[in-house]
């Protein structure tokens, strides 16, 4: 199929987390799954295990009991600390508070949607991450989770280009072992990592979002 032939700048500056502006009445294909999958296969893991899975849900049924699982979970994330919501209300008057108030609102969009969303993409990785105990357990979660992050990142570069949108979810990981019994993952071997919704955009003009100051986060030589 085309693409829409951005820059890499462009690609990695205006690949946003979609909800509101996804196409959920457009079919996606299968075969185009399995292209950005196949892109997606080409970032580095570690010590080039390529352990990496990637369960993508099409079924209506169990796109559905998953969204059930993930509504559950989002009411308590709702009210969580930290949660997107609890900075919006921590978060004083001005143009931030405003982005946080946006993000909130689509987050909950999505949410109420999620089944109607054309494709779920669950990337998994061997191992169980709450297992990895002890003082090198920093270390083995890391690798654990650079061997599939990278790749994941890749499929959602890769779908933007294709004239999809994506967006990083976790939550629905509050019912990780429910969700694994409807597709079938052996829960006591694969950690899930995610759960991407993909789906068409609403248009494809998306831009780059509102950041930090870089000297804010760019630390050189020390802390």
């Amino acid at each position: 199929m085309k693409t829409l032939n951005l820059s890499a700048e462009e690609l990695l500056s205006t690949t946003r987390a979609v909800r509101q502006r996804l196409d959920f009445g457009r079919h996606v294909s299968e075969e185009l799954i399995r292209q950005c999958i196949e892109i997606a296969l080409q970032a580095p893991t570690g010590g080039n295990t390529q352990g990496w899975h990637f369960v993508a849900v099409f079924d209506p049924e169990r796109r559905s009991a998953i969204a059930e699982l993930y509504r559950k979970g989002w009411a308590i994330y709702k009210e969580a600390n930290g949660s997107v919501f609890d900075l919006a209300r921590k978060t004083g008057a001005g143009t931030r508070r405003n982005q946080m108030v946006r993000v909130a609102r689509s987050a909950d969009y999505l949410a109420e949607n999620l089944e109607k969303v054309p494709v779920l993409v669950i990337p998994c990785i061997p191992g169980r991450v709450e297992k990895m105990t002890g003082p090198a357990a920093s270390v083995s979660i890391a690798s654990v989770y650079g061997s599939i992050l990278p790749a994941t990142w890749s499929y959602m570069l890769a779908a933007r280009n294709r004239g999809l949108g994506t967006c990083w979810t976790t939550v629905h990981l509050m019912h990780e072992e429910a969700v694994a019994e409807i597709l079938g993952i052996p829960y006591a071997e694969i950690t899930q990592c995610a759960l991407i919704p993909t789906a068409y955009t609403l248009g494809t003009d998306f831009k780059p979002a509102l950041r930090k100051p870089l000297d804010n986060v760019l630390h050189i030589d020390a802390w």
